[in-house]
């Protein structure tokens, strides 16, 4: 689904070129759930913007589903993130000018998706958000205005999900409620779900887990992902 070959990603500074990623390759399988840790600063966040086709790279190749983002103009990159791609952001990333049930409902809607309210609806009730749907994002708290990306994200039913600190700065009962609700939409939909965390239980839920460490990624051994409780 994710092939990564001899990525790299430098930036201008005063005195030359930063570097911030270097030989980065990987390969990930469709529906694989996959942890990127690493200390702050090591190019995670820079790494998923890439996979996602948010940036572009220096050098090296990033394919989706057998499309070369390199290849494509932004324009193009916007569209394969419309039909196979959601993102979950740190910051949530909610229009402040609209409820939750309209945030969620304006993806479908540049989609074309039939019933786009519906299906909206339908996602803000699988996150426990069913008395919230006429609230504004400064209504909700921190939590769930997360549990309305995560619906947004899952409503438009991509083939990848990419996930910035999807638990970060949540209080843990409410980042772990984050974290099942990602791996139960990821087991129901088959969604190849990848996650930037610093949340060591929550990496140790995924298939697999990549450290990052000064624009260098290695797989670590991880130990097989817990199965969640029924129910």
């Amino acid at each position: 689904m994710i092939s990564v070959s001899n990525l790299a990603k430098s930036v201008p500074i005063a005195d030359g070129d930063l570097t911030i990623l270097k030989g980065i390759n990987l390969e990930i399988k469709s529906s694989e759930t996959v942890a990127i840790v690493g200390a702050s600063g090591s190019g995670k966040s820079t790494l998923l913007g890439l996979l996602a086709g948010l940036d572009r790279a220096s050098e090296g190749a990033v394919t989706i589903d057998g499309v070369d983002l390199q290849a494509l103009d932004e324009d193009g990159r916007a569209a394969l993130r419309g039909e196979k791609v959601g993102f979950i952001f740190q910051s949530f990333q909610l229009l402040p000018a609209l409820t939750a049930l309209e945030n969620v409902m304006l993806p479908l809607e540049l989609k074309n998706t039939p019933d786009a309210a519906g299906r909206a609806e339908e996602f803000l009730s699988r996150v426990g958000l069913t008395e919230r749907l006429t609230h504004y994002p400064r209504q909700l708290s921190g939590g769930e205005q997360q549990r309305v990306a995560i619906a947004r994200a899952f409503a438009g039913q991509p083939a990848i999900l990419f996930a910035d600190e999807p638990t970060g700065n949540l209080d843990s009962k409410t980042g772990e409620r984050i974290a099942d609700l990602l791996f139960e939409l990821n087991r129901e939909q088959g969604t190849t779900l990848v996650l930037v965390t610093h949340d060591g239980a929550l990496a140790r839920r995924c298939q697999r887990r990549f450290e990052m460490d000064a624009g260098l990624l290695e797989e670590q051994s991880n130990p097989a992902p817990a199965v969640a409780k029924a129910g």
